[in-house]
């Protein structure tokens, strides 16, 4: 009798660990840190080789900074980054407080820029928005994202998996064509991620700098032989809300290092 119970036993086990092989066993995402060779995981881990380092300490200055007619620094408003800022990187794209104004992260700097500081918005892709973006996300890093619950967002982000998933371009591809459908193998020789957008702003060998999010997926466009949207467009920032929502629990680590 006991040799049936132990019969009956294994084989639970084994149909059990069989579906779970079968169904993936939990989560399955992937950052594109872990699909990075060791010495450039040595290097991102490293602040003092970290080449994003040199955006959060121009970032830090400008935080600190008066600007502006108002003549007002950010820290005049919200004090030290490591705490006012702490887990604000990790819920944008978001709507800015009271109002139906979907930004990402720079746009809200940008909206405290031209509101708050009364100062001219910093244009994307500047070293400033880098900067400062790269020095309030730092005291998110390791903190999970965590996409705010605001049902306005739902259909934001089902416009963006739409835009995520639709083919276009002269090569007729889609994001989810490479970063779902053939994520973990190789194009030229690197691997492809999934597409968490865990490191933003994030130094590219590539740019020899620190480059945005739209500046990523605009990369993507060209690379489909697609049209790019304008910086800032609803359509970026739609992506980035999806992407985001995709990431749930994922750490940031930013400023991250990639190929």
């Amino acid at each position: 009798m006991r040799l049936r119970y132990l019969g009956l036993a294994l084989v639970s086990i084994f149909v059990a660990s069989w579906a779970a092989a079968q169904s993936g066993g939990g989560d399955q995402r992937r950052t594109g840190y872990q699909d990075m060779s060791a010495p450039l995981q040595q290097m991102e881990d490293d602040d003092t080789a970290n080449p994003g380092m040199l955006f959060v300490q121009a970032g830090e200055i400008l935080w600190n900074a008066p600007a502006g007619k108002a003549n007002k620094a950010c820290a005049d408003c919200h004090s030290a980054v490591d705490k006012s800022m702490k887990g604000v990187a990790a819920r944008y794209p978001a709507f800015a407080k009271d109002t139906d104004t979907l930004v990402d992260l720079d746009g809200r700097i940008n909206l405290c820029r031209t509101g708050q500081q009364q100062a001219d918005a910093l244009k994307p892709e500047s070293q400033d928005i880098l900067a400062l973006s790269a020095y309030v996300t730092r005291a998110s890093r390791g903190l999970p994202i965590a996409p705010p619950a605001d049902p306005r967002l739902v259909k934001v982000r089902a416009e963006g998996e739409v835009l995520f998933k639709r083919r276009e371009g002269q090569l007729n591809l889609s994001c989810a064509n490479c970063h779902d459908d053939n994520a973990g193998r190789k194009l030229a020789g690197a691997t492809i991620p999934q597409g968490h957008p865990t490191a933003y702003p994030v130094y590219r060998s590539e740019w020899q700098t620190v480059g945005s999010l739209q500046r990523r997926l605009r990369n993507c466009m060209i690379g489909m032989r697609s049209e790019p949207y304008a910086y800032n467009s609803a359509e970026y920032v739609a992506l980035e809300a999806y992407l985001m929502d995709r990431a749930k629990g994922l750490k940031i680590e930013s400023p991250g290092i990639r190929p």
